[in-house]
């Protein structure tokens, strides 16, 4: 449980084909504060975003993220416009994303900080997914 004066962090993502890029961005993001909260986007959300289903169920991809020792609670983000009210409900005072969002967010700051965290270079989800379509054609 966390008490007054803690800081809860939160941050949001697809986390799909889970690699060693979300595993760095979730522990900077937990060394921050004393809990981590992590909203998972939906299958559904991620079609809508994307026009592509993710590669690995939500039920799955949030399984891998509440399994890791610096996660404390997973959720399922439904909707982008509800991320004010995430941030509510799970009383975060920061939101952390990796730089591909900078400023995107920013509008957050009135009711948190908002940090933008470098992404791990060389490795993404959508580079990952084309090395393994062109490996197979």
């Amino acid at each position: 449980m966390i008490g007054i004066g803690m800081k809860r962090i939160i941050t949001f993502g697809t986390f799909d084909m889970f690699h060693v890029g979300h595993l760095n961005i979730l522990e900077r993001a937990r060394s921050l504060g004393d809990s981590l909260v992590v909203g998972i986007s939906s299958d559904q959300l991620n079609y809508s975003k994307k026009a592509r289903y993710p590669i690995c169920r939500e039920s799955d991809r949030a399984h891998i993220v509440s399994a890791l020792k610096c996660v404390d609670h997973v959720f399922f983000e439904e909707s982008l416009e509800l991320k004010a009210e995430y941030i509510k409900k799970f009383e975060a005072n920061v939101l952390v994303m990796g730089d591909d969002w900078q400023g995107k967010f920013d509008d957050m700051k009135s009711l948190c900080d908002v940090l933008y965290l470098p992404r791990t270079p060389s490795i993404s989800t959508t580079e990952l997914i084309e090395i393994v379509k062109t490996s197979n054609s």
